[in-house]
Parts: structure tokens; C-alpha cells; sequence
């Protein structure tokens, strides 16, 4: 695995084409310049992908300024959160996944931090105004 970004390889290649001169298989540099503006301002390829459920309790969360402490720990989640993070496939008869629990609290930091995430249940993008 290389330490090199997505970008790293997308600067390269945009310099590299940039010696090329006007125009690059009928475009003209300025569409070029487009497409990175857009690449620039894209969403990550790899968005957190939580259930419907726990996108809302987020979006509560946030609204409220509660911390992403409370947000992952408090007694106060509703239960279908509660139940999604500590039981495999979010089912109470199965028992306490402890690995999964602990993969569940990154995913939801991360889409916390992000302030953009996918829906689980309807591919919808959300992202939170800064």
C-alpha cells in the first residue's frame, strides 16, 4: 500500500497533461480546468454507510451540541441505536458484540467528523451544513 492520496496521483496526471498543450482529445484545457474544480469539491469515495436510524440520531445530536461522546455513549439513544451498535445485525436475541460495537462507534465517528454520510436503507447523501 502506498502512502500516496487519490490527489497525489490526480496532480500528477493533470501536470503531466498540462504539457500537452490546448487541446486533449478534442477538449480544450479550460473543460480540464472544470473537472478538477469539480474533482476539488467532490465527496469522499468512501462515505460512511450507517442505517437510517442512526443518521437521524446524528443529525439530533448535532442540532442539539451534544458531544460525540454523548452522542456514541449516552443512555438517551433511542433503541433501535443502541441495539444496531451492540448486537450483530442489530438483533437483542443474539449477544453482545463487543468487535462489532467497537467498529459501529468508529463508523459513526466518522460519518460525526465527516458531517456527511450515505443511508443505509435509501443510498441518500447526508451532509450537514458547517
Amino acid at each position: 500500500m502506498s502512502n500516496e492520496t487519490k490527489r497525489d496521483v490526480f496532480e500528477e496526471v493533470w501536470n503531466r497533461l498540462a504539457g500537452y498543450q490546448v487541446f486533449f482529445n478534442g477538449w480544450p484545457r479550460e473543460t480540464l480546468d472544470d473537472y478538477k474544480k469539480r474533482y476539488d469539491s467532490a465527496l469522499p469515495d468512501d462515505l460512511p454507510v450507517i442505517p437510517e436510524a442512526v443518521s437521524e440520531w446524528i443529525e439530533e445530536c448535532k442540532h442539539n451540541n451534544t458531544t460525540l461522546a454523548d452522542t456514541l455513549c449516552m443512555e438517551m439513544r433511542p433503541e433501535s441505536v443502541r441495539n444496531w451498535m451492540a448486537f450483530k445485525d442489530g438483533d437483542i436475541a443474539n449477544d453482545f458484540d463487543m468487535v462489532g460495537y467497537r467498529r459501529k462507534q468508529n463508523l459513526m465517528a466518522n460519518a460525526w467528523l465527516l458531517g456527511v454520510w450515505r443511508v443505509e436503507e435509501t443510498g441518500e447523501i447526508v451532509k450537514l451544513e458547517a
